[in-house]
């Protein structure tokens, strides 16, 4: 099957990553990007917008608790790689907190002669070394998923010599005490899965070799993963292993014991949500359970002791239950309660779930803290927990409260960094191919008549699109005068599990069909033309616009596609592409192909069609979606004479960017390149 998947493909070579023809390749196309929309005032003028709202000294910056302290990254122009630092949640309230710098990632760049990107930290939370006394960190080259750990001493600020340390993978790792961790990493043949993430779980205890560490799970090489996480909840004397066989569906274990060795799988559907927390079993149904005599269906939340349940009891509480315009987007723990956040068509109501008497009892935070998420809770401690407000044109506001008390207050109040006088956000429904009704939002001015329109969309995943406030937007589209759209389409998780798993596999054209149908809704309602309609997506979102490119193109002026999926034909031989089959479907399977051969864009491009001018980008340290997806559809596109833009970033991931000035850069193009070819009422064109 291989060969004949490749046989027909005359730009395979493209997908070689770092080959020196390649990267010529690549290296003229940007050259020939860069001199086509760099060179003018505007562009200048929106990267250095966009630059300064990125580095802006008065922006939130954003924490996390751990022990006594919170800890903040922070990235401006005199450390664009990031200043790791903390300091207390008393100092924080204060206009000017007291900073204590923990690690420089820019110094340690350059000591090292490293392009190091933060990728995150895993605390050591319980055992005679927790509090705040050790962590892993994990460090990535250019912003790749592969990641470096190295153990860090939280009391000393350095790098504990002979401490933990693992070269470059896509590792996973948890503590258990204080000289053991959990670790899933790349040791050699049989210890990665074909999704190109970790397929065994071993115990590495301190000042031993990670290969004599024993594996203590093991799932198959076609699984997507396999991770370990000790609950601190428990102590350390509890992990949880979870064993994901495709994206959607996992085994769940508990590991316990005095030396975590006593393996029991939980007896929950392997697609549902699960979370085990003190004496909780929290269970998200995906597809409805029936349990005993009830039915539970999909969307639901369910909660019972862990202990009942194991013994046998299903006697389980609903603490929600979904409705047509309802549904649980997710669930946080505090210490010993719950709060839940819903999307009532697509705006965010949050309930504060606390336990007593044998009851939860529910508080209704309201909805004028606009779209509202929990940033953090401390529940390895107490019942604190910060949530963040925006909107569109509302700035962020940090909020801390704390569970069984009052209402959260303002901690921290982000600035407007864009003028929004005059705009407003509206929320319109649009009429999909087989009568559903699709939300979508509109910001803008609502008199400003048909004029230049970025639709945004994304559609797969469950991943929700919510009303956020968008400082990149804002400087590079919205105060220029653009209206900004963002479509609620099936295959996210707007209203649940059911509206991502109508656009799943088979029926993944029904998000395509979604996206369509607020295009045209748009011109319908004289807020735009087809020819200044733009569209852009990344990611998943990214192969809609592909989609959009090769289906739809009468509908669209412009296309920005991002970081994308392409060629479906081959994704699932190409990095992490296999771990999404359960999304999109199998390629090898005659079945799968044939439906995914019908919308496959880089099969797809048509001779004598006029496609709207497309811009491509992606980023050579893309470890996730292969860099090769973009570059063979623009060889290909190029190949049959359409308007086609590129421009590869050398570093930043999935992401796109490894920095702020790198992220600047990314969308001015972007930006330019659509004023420039949807214009404007100004003559902007």
């Amino acid at each position: 099957m291989a060969e004949t998947i490749t046989r027909d493909d005359a730009y395979l070579w493209l997908e070689d990553v770092e080959g020196e023809r390649p990267l010529s390749w690549v290296r003229e196309r940007n050259a020939e990007t860069v001199a086509a929309l760099t060179d003018n005032d505007r562009f200048t003028e929106m990267y250095e917008g966009i630059r300064a709202v990125l580095d802006a000294d008065d922006r939130i910056p954003m924490v996390a608790w751990h022990g006594e302290r919170v800890y903040n990254l922070w990235k401006d122009a005199g450390h664009p790689r990031g200043l790791w630092r903390r300091t207390t949640l008393e100092d924080y309230r204060r206009d000017e907190p007291a900073w204590q710098t923990v690690l420089d990632l820019d110094a340690l760049a350059a000591a090292e002669g490293e392009n190091w990107v933060w990728q995150g930290v895993t605390f050591l939370r319980t055992g005679p070394l927790g509090g705040e006394r050790r962590c892993l960190v994990s460090l990535s080259r250019g912003g790749a998923d592969a990641a470096v750990v190295r153990e860090f001493d939280l009391d000393a600020l350095e790098f504990v010599a002979d401490g933990f340390a693992l070269p470059e993978a896509k590792s996973d790792v948890s503590w258990i005490d204080a000289d053991r961790i959990f670790v899933g990493t790349d040791t050699g043949p049989g210890s990665m899965t074909s999704s190109g993430y970790p397929r065994q779980v071993r115990v590495w205890r301190r000042g031993t070799a990670l290969a004599d560490a024993p594996v203590v799970f093991e799932g198959s090489a076609d699984d997507v993963s396999v991770r370990a996480s000790t609950d601190p909840s428990a102590d350390g004397r509890r992990a949880v292993i979870r064993q994901s066989t495709d994206f959607f569906h996992a085994r769940r274990y508990l590991l316990t014991g005095a030396a975590l060795t006593e393996l029991t799988e939980l007896d929950v559907p392997h697609d549902a949500g699960v979370d085990v927390h003190r004496e909780w079993l929290l269970v998200r149904v995906r597809t409805d359970w029936r349990v005993g005599d009830a039915t539970h269906p999909a969307g639901t939340l369910l909660i019972v002791r862990l202990e009942d349940y194991l013994a046998g009891s299903r006697d389980l509480t609903v603490l929600f239950t979904p409705d047509p315009h309802t549904s649980l987007s997710y669930a946080d723990w505090t210490r010993t309660g719950l709060i839940l956040v819903l999307l009532c068509d697509v705006r965010s109501r949050l309930e504060l779930l606390s336990y007593s008497g044998g009851e939860w009892h529910k508080t209704v935070l309201g909805s004028e803290l606009g779209q509202t998420d929990v940033w953090d809770t401390n529940a390895d401690a107490d019942e604190q927990y910060l949530l963040l407000s925006s909107g569109f044109t509302l700035p962020p506001t940090l909020r801390h409260g704390a569970l069984g008390g009052g209402a959260p207050t303002i901690l921290k109040q982000g600035p407007a960094q864009f003028p929004a006088e005059g705009i407003e956000t509206r929320q319109f429904f649009a009429t999909s191919a087989d009568g559903t009704q699709v939300p979508y939002f509109v910001v803008g001015r609502p008199d400003a008549g048909p004029g230049p329109t970025l639709l945004s969309g994304y559609g797969g995943f469950e991943v929700s699109r919510v009303p956020a406030y968008n400082s990149i937007i804002g400087r590079g589209w919205l105060a220029r005068g653009g209206t900004y759209v963002v479509a609620n389409i099936r295959g996210g998780g707007e209203y649940g599990p059911a509206w991502h798993r109508s656009a799943l596999r088979e029926n993944r054209p029904r998000a395509y069909e979604d996206f369509a149908a607020v295009a045209a809704d748009l011109v319908e309602r004289g807020i735009t033309t087809r020819d200044r309609l733009g569209i852009e997506g990344g990611s998943n979102g990214g192969l809609l616009m592909g989609v959009m490119l090769t289906r739809y193109p009468e509908l669209f002026g412009a296309i920005v596609c991002a970081v994308p999926l392409l060629d479906m034909r081959r994704y699932h031989l190409l990095l992490a592409g296999a771990s999404w089959m359960a999304e999109y479907g199998d390629p090898d399977d005659p079945d799968d192909w044939a439906y995914l051969s019908l919308f496959s864009p880089y099969q797809n491009v048509r001779d004598g069609v006029p496609y709207p001018p497309t811009l491509i980008t992606t980023s050579t340290r893309d470890d996730r979606v292969h860099p090769g997806h973009a570059r063979k559809m623009v060889a290909l596109l190029r190949e049959r004479g359409k308007d086609v833009t590129y421009y590869e970033n050398i570093e930043g991931g999935h992401g796109g960017a490894a920095d702020n000035a790198q992220l600047a850069y990314k969308w001015a193009l972007a930006f330019e390149f659509l004023w420039r070819t949807l214009g404007a009422a100004s003559g902007d064109r």
